[in-house]
């Protein structure tokens, strides 16, 4: 044991080692971080490095000092390194900046690191008025109201009960069409007819009895689509009974199948039991 002073506390050992750091960094080790960091900062066009890029700059710092364990860098530890160094530049950069050039940085890695993201750090704190000039004040600025919200109604889904079979719709599509051209016809015959008999009459007067046989033309197309619509309608409610009639016999037919089995096992069983009871008894 130590010697004890005279309040009774024990001496320190004068020749107890002070403790190693695993992480502490030589200005040889820091200038090679320093040189590898900036040589893919500046291929990456001043961004990120990634986990791969900075594996890169471990490798290269261990080639030159990583000779024993404690020496050697991981990638991590890099790019903790080099976030340390960020902080101390940036606390230089400030003193330099205030002192009016009065002060000039004596730390070794201020020049390198001022070149590499010297230029990012004093965009940063650039403000952004002095970048983008005002508006001029003889133009004025409009005032846009914003466009007014009409409520809408909600049109809650109904459940349907099953989905409706798929149908085949290019039967519609050809009455469809042949419908369509029939009345194309018919309304090329109905101008044959009036061009010859509104041959002598005015400019104007054709224009309108040409819109309102548009009009009927277009009326009788509306009519026919009602009735083909109507039409698909009514086939897709037959189809709809038809799927549950069909649902319906089926489920008869299945349980009349169980209770035909039911039947047939229970007279086995009854045929079983007579020939045990008619054997006992002989």
């Amino acid at each position: 044991m130590g010697e004890l002073t005279e309040s009774g506390v024990p001496k320190a050992a004068s020749s107890r080692p002070l403790p190693f750091r695993e992480d502490c960094w030589s200005e040889e080790a820091t200038a090679t971080l320093v040189d590898a960091w900036g040589r893919r900062y500046v291929e990456l066009n001043r961004g990120n490095l990634r986990q791969k890029d900075w594996q890169e700059v471990a490798d290269a710092v261990n080639a030159r000092h990583g000779h024993t364990k404690k020496t050697r860098r991981t990638d991590v530890q890099c790019k903790n390194r080099i976030d340390t160094l960020k902080k101390k530049y940036k606390v230089e950069k400030t003193r330099v900046s205030e002192s009016d050039g009065s002060f000039s940085s004596s730390w070794p890695f201020f020049s390198s690191l001022d070149t590499l993201i010297g230029p990012t750090v004093t965009a940063k704190k650039v403000p952004p008025l002095a970048i983008m000039p005002p508006p001029p004040m003889a133009v004025p600025i409009g005032y846009r109201k914003p466009p007014a919200v009409v409520a809408q109604s909600v049109v809650l889904p109904q459940k349907r009960p099953a989905p409706a079979p798929a149908v085949d719709d290019s039967y519609f599509r050809r009455n469809y069409s042949a419908v369509a051209a029939a009345a194309a016809a018919e309304e090329e015959v109905e101008d044959e007819d009036g061009s010859e008999d509104l041959g002598t009459s005015e400019e104007s007067a054709g224009e309108a009895e040409g819109m309102r046989r548009l009009a009927r033309a277009v009326e009788r197309l509306g009519e026919i689509y009602e009735r083909v619509e109507g039409e698909k309608q009514r086939q897709m409610i037959e189809l709809e009974k038809q799927r549950m009639q069909f649902a319906k016999d089926l489920e008869v037919q299945r349980m009349q199948l169980f209770m035909d089995t039911q039947v047939q096992l229970e007279k086995i069983k009854q045929a079983k039991r007579s020939g045990s009871n008619g054997h006992l008894g002989n």
